[in-house]
């Protein structure tokens, strides 16, 4: 990328001019507007994690009530059912649980849900234990903070993602603790649901989760769930970043299951299978992926799996940077994407997490997004990233260009 050092000219500034094909919308595509979707994706059921769109107006704290900009967050949903990609909403991309409380989540969840139901997007919602206190809390307890949730997901109309949750991370003695309070679960759902499977590298506090720290020993406790009600579940979502051990888990599953990966170093081989089977796909990256990864799952519909491959492999190194450790602040360069490419106009974040990453990490997810040629308007994502920078009183020339390890 070569951007100019200095700022452009009168008149020029690429952040109030027009730029891209939704000149006259600062945020994006409009709701409003007559849906023009592509043909849905055949060969995998895919899902983005979407992120959500903070009001930089409001005036909060990192301990107070999460902040939405709602116009912009559902514009972005529907940038994502525009290119034939489903939403996963609600989930630890959009800040759940960090940022994000229960209140505004359940608004999230309605407003997207109502917006699905007029443009016909796929939907699946996020449904957790997060509205209980931060003091640790009983089993009974938690039954009833997944049951309120998972009631409301199912009256808006989404499919329910069971998440991990801390609480019961935290109150569980072991395996039959999980495998009771699911199952009571799962004999309620009145549609298959999926089940999440997050690891402690995104959420420390989901450490043993299944009532192990032993991966085999949890993969066994979590199969026992599944193939205790294999007809209430829909998928599993995978999130440990092992694709051998997911390619295991896969092949265990009953027929009926989906393998939803998660997994966001290794998702082109995992989506891609093997003469064995394939995964799905749940996730994050493909936040801001949308557009190449819709293009190179349009590939793999018509049979061309090295197509697919070879569009969709180059990108794996920004995925790789954005998610590296500490995992768990990887929406930080995804709210970046997102501003650069002229998703939303402010980089700003529930919590204020947009100074979880460093300057020179969030450089160089610039630098590796340019080279995929994600952003509609090169010269926006270049000034955009010449005024973050210019905050913190440093330049642009400041960083040079050679490769971090990703």
């Amino acid at each position: 990328m070569n951007a100019p050092a200095g700022p452009p000219p009168p008149g020029k500034d690429p952040a109030t001019r027009p730029h891209g094909p939704d000149a006259t919308r600062p945020h994006g595509p409009d709701p409003a507007r007559p849906f023009s979707a592509r043909p849905p994706l055949r060969s995998r059921t895919v899902f983005a994690a979407a992120h959500v769109v903070a009001d930089p107006r409001a005036d909060t704290t990192p301990d107070g009530p999460a902040a939405v900009d709602w116009d912009a967050t559902l514009a972005f949903r529907h940038h994502l059912w525009a290119h034939g990609l489903g939403v996963a909403e609600a989930m630890d991309t959009a800040q759940r649980g960090a940022g994000l409380d229960w209140s505004a989540a359940a608004e999230l969840i309605r407003r997207t849900a109502a917006e699905a139901a007029a443009v016909g997007g796929l939907l699946a919602c996020g449904v957790g234990t997060d509205q209980l206190p931060p003091h640790p809390a009983s089993l009974a307890d938690i039954r009833r903070a997944y049951e309120e949730q998972l009631g409301l997901v199912e009256a808006a109309g989404g499919r329910p993602v069971l998440m991990a949750s801390r609480r019961l991370a935290d109150a569980a003695t072991g395996p039959d603790d999980y495998r009771e309070l699911y199952g009571h679960l799962l004999r309620q759902a009145a549609r298959p649901v999926i089940l999440h499977w997050l690891g402690p590298m995104f959420d420390p506090a989901l450490a043993g989760y299944w009532g192990s720290t032993e991966l085999d020993a949890a993969t066994e406790t979590f199969l026992a769930i599944i193939t205790d009600h294999p007809a209430k579940v829909d998928g599993v979502k995978v999130s440990l970043l092992d694709a051998g051990r997911e390619v295991a888990l896969r092949r265990r599953l009953p027929p009926t299951v989906r393998c939803y990966t998660g997994d966001d170093f290794h998702y082109p081989e995992l989506i891609a299978g093997d003469d064995h089977g394939a995964s799905d796909a749940l996730l994050g990256i493909f936040d801001p992926l949308a557009v190449p990864a819709a293009a190179a799952l349009r590939l793999l519909d018509s049979g061309d799996t090295e197509g697919f491959r070879a569009a969709l492999d180059p990108t794996a190194a920004l995925a790789r940077h954005l998610f590296r450790a500490p995992t768990r602040h990887y929406k930080t360069g995804i709210v970046l994407l997102a501003w650069l490419a002229g998703h939303q106009s402010h980089f700003t974040m529930l919590g204020g997490l947009q100074s979880a990453r460093s300057l020179p990490h969030l450089r160089r997810a610039h630098q590796l997004a340019d080279g995929l040629g994600l952003f509609p308007d090169p010269e926006l994502a270049a000034h955009r990233m010449r005024q973050l920078l210019a905050v913190y009183g440093t330049e642009l020339a400041a960083y040079g260009t050679e490769a971090e390890d990703v």
